[in-house]
Formats: C-alpha cells, structure tokens, sequence
C-alpha cells in the first residue's frame, strides 16, 4: 500500500514542509510508501478565491521537499503547457476530476514518461477510465503497460451538494490492470453546499477509508494540513495533521488483513 499525501493546496514553505516532515516519519515507522502532494494551483474552484502560489514558486518548493527528504512528488496540472515543466520536479502528474476526459491533457501528461494518475470525474462510470487508458496507450504505450497509470476513486455526484462512493468502482476499475487509489477525504466533499464554497465531513474519512482497503486498494489519497480550519482549499474534508498517526495505524492493519481476500 503507498499513500499520496500532503496538503491540498501549496500555501506557503512553512506548511508543506511541517507536512513533509510528519508524513515522512510516520510513513517511514509504518512501512507505508509515501508519495508528498500538494498543489501549486487549485483552478477548479467554485468562487473566485485563493488557488495557492502558483507553478514556479509551487514547483520550487516541491522540489526542496524531494531533496531534503527523498519523497517522490505528485502535484496536478490543469493545461497542457504545464505537463513539461511539471515533469522536471513530480513523479507522478495527477489530472483533476473535473478534467479527467480532456484528452489533450492527458496525451500531454502521458508523453512525459512519468506516472499519471487520473481522478475518475465525479460524472463517469468505472468503465468508463478504459477511455482514458486508451487515450494514453495512443501516445504512450509504455507508461500504459508498465502499470504507471493509475485510477483513483473520489466519489460520484448524487444529486447537488452530494457526493457518494461505490465501492463495486474500485472492483471495476482493477479489472484494468491498473493501480486503483482511493482519495479518501475528496470523497466526503460537499460540492458548492457552503455559501458558494465547497464543504464536507472529514469525521466520514475513516469509515470511506476502512471501507475501502477491505474491498482493496492499492494506494490511499488522503489530503492532511496542521491546521485544516484555516487551509485556503477544502478547509472541512483535509485531516488534521495530528490525526494521521491513528489514521495510518488503522489503514496499516486493515491491509494486512484484506490481503487474503484480495483479487
């Protein structure tokens, strides 16, 4: 099991590197695979509000959280310009959800030899990532093949304001071959319910998340700040920072008991 983690969105050095440090011990005394992310712009947002530093300042920071602590990196990007450039510092490029059937996007991202991760859009089917797939094999077959794509759950619309998670999603998309993720704390958004902002109940973490890795994932995406309340994006779904070690306690032994049941 590898986690993606960090805070959502790249506020300032201070942050990330509180962040780094915390998840790398704990990661580090738990035998978990730690992947650091944090987003240097949050462009889908419902209002025109704060979307972090940007990509050089963003980028650069990144950077020094994988030379001080030998992290690999995953941020997202949001254009195709942004594929190249991002590749010089992250591991792995993560598209968004909202974005996960531009094609020339994904193409961009894929041809950079790194790993891809593709949030399932909150409007599609499992089925529907075979698309997505697809679209990478056409312009990279490699990254395709060598299982550096990977397909993450984040919940699907159920209505306004709602999201839910179908756990028979994470059966269909493994049949893919992929690595399947579970974004644990996006999926416990409410989307747009909070006077124009995206709310949520990070109290449904744990439960999403222990229901998830008995089913079976291969990777937990969970975002985690030091002090969610005041985080620029998704201030009620991030985990507080001081949770994570009772977190990742409980994910550890859960998937050490699903491996027996695993397909």
């Amino acid at each position: 099991m590898f986690l993606i983690g960090g805070p959502c969105a790249i506020e300032n050095r201070d942050c990330v590197m509180q962040t780094a440090e915390t998840l790398n011990r704990l990661c580090y005394d738990l035998g978990i695979t730690l992947y650091f992310k944090s987003s240097f712009d949050k462009a889908n947002r419902t209002t025109a509000s704060a979307r972090g530093v940007g990509m050089d300042e963003g980028l650069r920071i990144l950077q020094e959280v994988k030379e001080l602590f030998g992290l690999p990196i995953v941020t997202d990007v949001h254009e195709s310009w942004q594929c190249a450039p991002t590749a010089e510092v992250a591991d792995v490029i993560q598209i968004p959800a909202f974005l996960s059937r531009q094609t020339d996007l994904i193409q961009a991202a894929a041809q950079t030899g790194r790993i891809v991760n593709v949030k399932k859009g909150q409007f599609m089917a499992p089925w529907d990532m075979s698309g997505v797939i697809a679209k990478i094999e056409q312009v990279s077959p490699d990254v395709a093949r060598e299982g550096r794509v990977w397909l993450t759950e984040r919940g699907s619309s159920f209505g306004y304001g709602r999201l839910v998670v179908d756990m028979t999603s994470l059966v269909e998309m493994r049949q893919f071959g992929c690595p399947v993720v579970f974004d644990a704390t996006h999926s416990v958004q409410q989307p747009s319910s909070a006077a124009g902002i995206t709310g949520g109940n990070r109290a449904m973490v744990p439960a999403l998340m222990r229901a998830a890795l008995a089913v079976g994932v291969d990777g937990l995406f969970i975002e985690t700040h030091p002090e969610p309340e005041k985080a620029i994006s998704d201030a009620a779904n991030q985990v507080r920072l001081s949770d994570m070690k009772a977190l990742l306690q409980q994910a550890k032994c859960l998937e050490e008991a699903a491996q027996q049941f695993r397909v």
